[in-house]
């Protein structure tokens, strides 16, 4: 399990996916109850596992997202 300061780890419950959100912020995927979820502390947002470590292997360890050099707009 990836572990970084920048996401809290909690059990989906019943009353985050009815009150909250029951999709992941990054890819939309159903969350279940019993899943184990993400919350994105910069972005407000709960995470499935692997967007989590997706997203946690682009940042740096003050939880900013590190853009690969030559994707600039110009």
């Amino acid at each position: 399990m990836s572990s970084s300061p920048c996401f809290v780890t909690q059990i989906a419950t019943k009353e985050i996916l009815l009150r909250v959100t029951n999709v992941c912020g990054e890819c939309y995927d159903d969350l279940k109850e019993g899943d184990e979820i993400y919350y994105d502390m910069q972005n407000y947002r709960y995470l499935c596992k692997k967007c989590q470590e997706a997203l946690c292997e682009r940042m740096n360890d003050r939880c900013e997202i590190i853009e690969e050099e030559g994707q600039a707009l110009f």
